[in-house]
């Protein structure tokens, strides 16, 4: 999936952190919403404007960015 399309980053929205299309709503609360246990039908139910690509995105976009983490030695 391209999260990119569905991934967005305004500076002036919600202090320049990646959201779902434009919403208010943050790749970072949907995943912490998911880490607390809760499944993606219940994240839904709770959003019914998100989409399950919205989740997968989300999740996508987290993944690429572990990819790209290195850690460096002092």
């Amino acid at each position: 999936m391209d999260y990119r399309n569905i991934i967005t980053i305004e500076p002036g929205k919600r202090g320049g952190k990646p959201c779902i299309r434009g919403m208010r709503i943050t790749v970072y609360d949907v995943l912490s919403y998911l880490a607390a246990g809760m499944t993606p039908e219940e994240v839904l139910g709770d959003f019914p404007y998100l989409t399950r690509d919205d989740i997968v995105a989300c999740l996508c976009y987290a993944a690429e960015r572990e990819r790209h983490t290195q850690v460096v030695s002092p």
